[in-house]
């Protein structure tokens, strides 16, 4: 039998194995906190970071073997043109992640998130015949969610592809108790920069979209908006320092893109002054802050969200380095 580490024994193979090693481990702390697999693998092929031969081995590392999330591996049955319904249902599916890998006849394999349509354009329309395989998990790492119920959302995944008719599960709804019910994972070691991840834990963020607003309406013609996705508070209270690294994260992001907006909610009402966050006093260690994008071409929002959730964190300090005016060049 053929030693399976050979490619090892040469510099060339044991670099790119190493490569691999890190940016998964990077995905890994990502996940934790909350942040799709798919976004995270369509921006790093966008930024040169991986290849498109090593997704599908990302795909089997993390989601089957290292998350186990739930799957079901689908031959469609019938071409689908549009997937509107099934990204506004399960945009709704707060309790859950889901990632849909297809398998194009010429473009090859597209890794997709239902909950956010940027990057479906391209896979359309779903061939009848070709391989789909759903995979689903809990919105956060180490998050209580049944196996029997990862199961059951990837067959409504499926049926929503088809049309047909699904109820959501009062299981598949995060609420304000299991926001905070997740068990401690392990460490996954880096900073908060572009190739490595943060430290997880009770307080791991979710992603994802508010469970109680309808899935956002572009305002106006050329423009659209994100679902909101929650940034879990990690540090004790969200004080005037956490107050202060956000204002500065946003101003980056806005730097960096002059035709993007930054909108925050709390408890459903929009936070046009984040001082307010800290005024209230209400904002607490568990608790989520909600946040979506709207622009006309939306980029950077994974990366958003990881500067977010370590700037509502112990960590927010790192943020705060340099001149007052000078604008951090995170994007």
């Amino acid at each position: 039998m053929e030693n399976a580490l050979n490619v090892l024994g040469r510099k060339a193979g044991f670099n790119a194995a190493l490569r691999h090693f890190r940016i998964v481990n990077a995905f890994m702390g990502d996940m934790q906190k909350g942040l799709n697999l798919a976004d995270l693998l369509s921006a790093a092929i966008d930024e040169g970071k991986i290849a498109r031969h090593q997704v599908p081995l990302a795909l089997s590392a993390l989601l089957v073997d290292r998350f186990e999330y739930a799957y079901v591996a689908h031959n469609m049955e019938k071409s689908i043109d549009g997937v509107e319904n099934l990204s506004e249902r399960v945009a709704l599916w707060t309790a859950l992640q889901v990632v849909v890998a297809y398998h194009h006849p010429q473009a090859g394999l597209f890794v997709l998130n239902p909950k956010d349509m940027a990057g479906w354009d391209q896979a359309l329309p779903l061939m009848s015949d070709e391989l789909l395989v759903v995979y689903v998990g809990p919105a956060r790492a180490g998050a209580d969610v049944s196996s029997k119920v990862l199961e059951s959302a990837a067959q409504d995944v499926l049926k929503l592809l088809y049309g047909k008719a699904v109820k959501d599960k009062k299981d598949y709804i995060a609420t304000s108790a299991s926001a905070a019910a997740v068990k401690p994972r392990v460490k996954a070691a880096g900073s908060f920069s572009d190739d490595s991840s943060a430290e997880s834990g009770p307080s791991a963020e979710a992603a994802k979209p508010d469970q109680g607003a309808a899935p956002a309406r572009p305002p106006s013609s050329g423009r659209r908006m994100t679902p909101r996705y929650s940034v879990i508070v990690s540090n004790e209270l969200f004080h005037n320092g956490n107050v202060e690294a956000w204002k500065r994260i946003v101003e980056s992001y806005k730097a960096k893109y002059p035709g993007l907006d930054v909108l925050i909610w709390y408890e459903n009402e929009r936070i046009n002054d984040i001082n307010a966050l800290f005024k209230w006093g209400k904002v607490k260690h568990g608790m989520p802050i909600m946040v979506s994008v709207v622009g006309d071409e939306i980029k950077d929002v994974s990366k958003l969200q990881r500067y977010l959730y370590e700037g509502a964190s112990p960590r927010f300090e790192v943020f705060l380095r340099g001149g007052v005016d000078r604008i951090l060049d995170l994007f």
